[in-house]
């Protein structure tokens, strides 16, 4: 199926692993070319990059992917972020919101650090970057995607001590929604995609009861892998989804059935 996206250009924020590396190869295969920002794994940002760059020069085109070091939750950092990826690129038409932070613990030993860090990086940093974009895209009245990755927890809450990532990912949810009703009239079409448990690097210390209690709760009985949320991401930043808009996407494995 022909969708539409070679010739774009695409920022992944949180594209060093799991659904933003696997997103940032997908959206690469299908000739977009890719800032993969990254926070502190640079390491795992240049490998996403190299892999990308070299089947741009087996298939004898130019590089298409820099690395850009952001902090989403900075104002100045996302700032340069976008600055860094215009420069390289002259353009950008695809923003992936992917960027996430995962920690742990229950609201009566919650420090109120920790839940501002979190609501920091997990929604402020969406509507940091979302706003940048809107701001580079307006001028040219010619359209635009822009797909926050939320989760299953921002409809569930979390009851083991995710309370401020689940308050996070809701505000997302409704972020998404406003962005959408905001950004129409600039032909700029903003969804999520709302995962349940997926086999990253954040979830790599889940194992045991603990596991297997997330386990039950998924009909089709597995994690998903990175690269099944990628492709409805990929979906969404495609022509072939030029009337979905404000639309949140349950790949769960069935958790949630809307």
């Amino acid at each position: 199926m022909e969708l539409g996206l070679s010739g774009k250009i695409a920022l992944v924020t949180g594209a060093s692993s799991g659904i933003g590396r696997a997103t940032a190869l997908s959206l690469a295969e299908e000739g977009v070319r890719v800032a993969l920002s990254y926070n502190s794994n640079k390491a795992g940002a240049l490998e996403t990059a190299d892999c990308i760059n070299e089947g741009a020069r087996e298939r004898g085109e130019p590089s298409s992917a820099v690395i850009v070091q952001c902090d989403i939750s900075s104002e100045d950092s996302v700032r340069a972020c976008f600055e860094t990826t215009l420069r390289s690129f002259g353009q950008l038409d695809i923003l992936v919101n992917n960027a996430g932070y995962w920690p742990s613990g229950y609201v009566g030993e919650m420090e109120s650090e920790d839940w501002r860090r979190c609501l920091d990086v997990n929604l402020t940093g969406h509507f940091l970057c979302s706003r940048e974009f809107v701001r580079h895209r307006r001028p040219t009245q010619n359209g635009g995607r822009i797909t926050n990755i939320v989760s299953f927890a921002g409809f569930l809450g979390s009851t083991t001590g995710h309370a401020h990532y689940a308050s996070a990912k809701a505000g997302l949810v409704a972020l998404t929604k406003s962005l959408a009703r905001e950004f129409c009239p600039h032909g700029i079409l903003v969804n999520a995609v709302s995962p349940g448990m997926v086999e990253t690097e954040m979830t790599k210390a889940i194992s045991g009861e603990e596991k297997d209690r997330y386990l039950g709760r998924i009909p089709l009985g597995r994690f998903a892998e990175p690269q099944e949320i990628a492709n409805v991401v990929v979906f969404l930043s495609s022509e072939r989804a030029s009337y979905v808009t404000g639309s949140t996407f349950d790949v769960s494995g069935g958790v949630l059935m809307h």
